[in-house]
């Protein structure tokens, strides 16, 4: 699918995960063990033909450079294909002005110069698998503007309350987009993802820098609602919106269970790439007992784990029980000690405190290199 440009867009103000975001952006986050967010857009791009990519960094850039490389390891097509990382140049980190719209702005002359006459642009805080090139064939032959893709949900009062919805007619049209408040159960939440011509989108971006420096390309899309033919497409399988340290829990607990890590993994054809790590297998000692969880690699596990995900290179030892966490790669959990209900940053030692636990609810945070 050389006919469109991949847009994997970070830049934007009303997503922060506290505590995980202050040492990178989410598209490096950690995620199942071995993942990293940003591995799902662009393996979704390159299954689906899309040889050159954008991606746009707003902040702490080094962690996900270091992931991404070349982009080798995501089947790009090292002769015509590439992968190539913009940033947004403004310093203020939470600030009005830090929207998807600047940064596009900024880096303006690297979308004119792409050949592709179509862009299809999809977010890098959430987690999904999608035939883009099925969606571009289905937005040409409806004649329509702007495609967007969007999820049904039954759970709207409590969750994905920083994205967007649409409202649809009868026949998928959008009406309009508005921020899910959390006043209703059902809503179709937006998924940040557009197709749409790269001219069209061009001229978006120069209208929306010129009615307001907040506007962001949702902003502008809403209003182009009313003289656009903006069309919805539904999606279905696994969905999930990385937008607070709640989502992020919830969404790696969520696919321990087979039935719905199937819904995102289950077809050979359209593999989920990301940067290899060798190391020996994890070892299980006479003590280990482990139960519905997901181990990484590289681990040495003498205590017990339950309905918890455990990333690379990580220690538990003899006695310890890790309950309902997240716990990221490099962490050392000492002996009788008990973690429950915890997101565990990368490389902590947990060694004095033998009891932390929070409600699964409200998980805590255990802040990376930290030392308890």
């Amino acid at each position: 699918m050389s006919k469109a440009l991949g847009i994997v867009n970070f830049s934007g103000n009303n997503i922060w995960v506290k505590g995980l975001e202050e040492y990178r952006p989410i598209g490096a986050f950690s995620f199942l063990g071995r993942y990293r967010v940003i591995d799902f857009p662009i393996s979704n791009m390159s299954n689906s033909g899309i040889e050159r990519i954008q991606v746009y960094i707003r902040r702490k850039p080094r962690s996900l450079i270091e992931h991404l490389g070349t982009g080798r390891h995501y089947n790009i097509n090292s002769k015509r294909g590439r992968l190539h990382i913009l940033f947004s140049e403004s310093r203020d980190e939470n600030n009005i002005y830090n929207t998807d719209i600047a940064a596009f702005s900024e880096n303006m002359e690297c979308i004119e110069r792409s050949h592709s006459p179509y862009v299809v642009i999809a977010p890098g805080y959430m987690v999904y698998s999608a035939n883009f090139d099925t969606l571009l064939q289905n937005h040409i032959e409806s004649d329509a503007d702007i495609t967007l893709l969007y999820h049904a949900i039954d759970n709207a009062k409590e969750s994905c309350l920083n994205c967007n919805t649409l409202n649809l007619n009868r026949q998928k049209g959008v009406l309009s987009l508005e921020p899910n408040r959390g006043n209703a159960k059902n809503r179709n939440i937006f998924m940040d993802t557009y197709i749409m011509k790269k001219e069209l989108f061009i001229s978006l971006i120069k209208k929306a820098k010129s009615l307001s420096s907040m506007y962001t390309l949702a902003d502008i899309v809403n209003n182009a609602c009313e003289e656009l033919d903006v069309r919805g497409i539904s999606h279905r399988g696994f969905f999930a919106a990385i937008t607070d340290l709640q989502s992020f829990y919830d969404a790696n607990l969520s696919l321990i269970d087979l039935k719905t890590a199937t819904s995102l993994f289950d077809n050979e054809n359209w593999p989920i790439y990301t940067r290899t790590n060798d190391s020996c297998p994890t070892q299980y000692f006479e003590t280990a007992d482990v139960k519905n969880s997901v181990v990484s690699n590289g681990c040495l596990i003498e205590g017990s784990i339950e309905h918890s995900v455990i990333g690379r290179g990580c220690v538990i030892k003899k006695g310890a029980v890790v309950r309902n966490s997240i716990v990221l790669p490099g962490t050392y959990i000492s002996e009788d000690t008990t973690v429950d209900c915890q997101v565990v940053d990368k490389n902590v030692k947990i060694i004095h405190a033998k009891e932390i636990i929070s409600d699964s609810q409200k998980p805590g945070y255990i802040r990376r290199e930290d030392t308890l």
